[in-house]
């Protein structure tokens, strides 16, 4: 999930200026120990703040913290997400440490890619993989009942520390949290885009979350065996699309990862994808690619066309994530996947495109080999209905 930050009007409330005295502490810490007191001050000024859905004070705090500290804004915002996205309860005279986690999907298709409602069957077969491969031994977990897109995650800390409510409520139980689809957004045709399934694991405090944390567990023995095992379980869901499975975590770091692995994602699924709608091997394609901006640059865009014609048939956006700006090797990075994929026809525009979209249908505005901004087309004969990647 990109961590960029656009300023807000109004002034700070106390709660806010106190945690950026806070952040700015743990910025600049020189020992464990002073970082353990920042620490304490911070997420008991978080947790307070998203008990009282002060959404506002949060971003204003953060916002202000991105515009002069980039180590207090880093700072603050992992404590922010940690403390939306775990809780610490008292059960069963117990006291028990949940976390919401999210196991991400990529999809492509020429068809719709699946949203909403997982059947039971469907849940038990990902209970079974997350179980054995992902989630520590003794667990307790409880996992949403539909496939979330990206527009319908949690809009901010305090939905996502209203749905780690529920979840923790559903764990502690091992009961699954039904959620009615129909008070979730729409989900709009994209040809690439990302799923989730969302889930909390409950654990006694202190005591290890996933896999990898046991003495004879591992990351990567955890990955070969979720992108092997828990991929029969995901695929499923997923009826007439290609599909990649990232390892679930918790559930701000698997949305990141997910936002990052999607972009080259993106590039692969749709050169297989004009291969397969228009016949066209990608040694035959062209590819475009052309920094735009608004204030400051904001993305790449990739605009793809037949050999020898300049008309745009397809596109994608390439966000910028974290810290990459005009100066980082992105264009080099398209470029290389593009080869990869047996692109070799291919335009690196210099020029700054304005972030320009269709006035009709709002789709972006893509480069063509020339150096314009063109609609993306399909020749008339195949029309399907997604554009770009989500």
């Amino acid at each position: 999930m990109k961590r960029t930050r656009f300023s807000r009007r109004g002034g700070l409330t106390r709660d806010a200026e106190k945690l950026i005295v806070a952040a700015r502490g743990l910025g600049n810490s020189g020992s464990r120990l002073e970082d353990a007191f920042w620490e304490t001050q911070l997420f008991g000024l978080a947790d307070r703040m998203l008990a009282a859905g002060n959404e506002d004070g949060l971003n204003a705090a953060l916002d202000a913290l991105y515009r002069d500290d980039g180590r207090g804004y880093e700072a603050l915002a992992d404590m922010v997400e940690a403390s939306a996205e775990s809780l610490q309860v008292d059960e069963d005279g117990k006291q028990w440490d949940v976390l919401m986690f999210a196991a991400p999907a990529l999809a492509w298709s020429r068809f719709s890619i699946p949203a909403g409602t997982i059947s039971g069957s469907a849940l038990a077969a990902l209970r079974v993989h997350l179980g054995a491969h992902v989630l520590a031994a003794g667990s307790r977990f409880a996992l949403a009942n539909v496939l979330w897109s990206p527009d319908q995650l949690p809009n901010g800390f305090v939905e996502t520390r209203e749905l780690v409510q529920r979840l923790a409520a559903s764990a502690l139980k091992e009961h699954d949290l039904v959620v009615d689809p129909r008070e979730l957004p729409e989900t709009s045709p994209f040809l690439s885009d990302m799923r989730y399934v969302i889930g909390a694991v409950a654990v006694p405090r202190g005591e290890a979350l996933f896999r990898w944390q046991e003495t004879d567990g591992s990351r990567d023995s955890a990955t070969t065996a979720w992108t092997s095992q828990g991929h029969a379980a995901m695929q499923a869901l997923f009826s007439g699309c290609a599909l990649e499975v990232l390892l679930p975590d918790a559930f701000h770091s698997a949305c990141r990862q997910a936002d990052r692995r999607a972009r080259p994602y993106s590039i692969l699924s749709s050169v297989a994808f004009l291969e397969s709608a228009l016949e066209a091997k990608p040694s035959t394609l062209r590819a475009a690619i052309g920094g735009f901006w608004d204030k400051r640059l904001e993305e790449f865009r990739v605009g793809f066309s037949l050999a020898g014609e300049t008309a745009i048939v397809h596109g994608v956006v390439w966000p910028l994530l974290d810290a990459e700006d005009e100066n980082s090797d992105v264009p080099q990075q398209i470029e290389a996947l593009l080869r990869e994929c047996g692109v070799t026809d291919i335009t690196v525009h210099e020029q700054r495109f304005p972030l320009e979209y269709c006035d009709d249908c709002g789709a972006p505005l893509y480069p063509d080999p020339d150096g314009m901004p063109a609609h993306a087309e399909m020749p008339e004969e195949e029309q399907p209905q997604p554009r770009h990647l989500h």
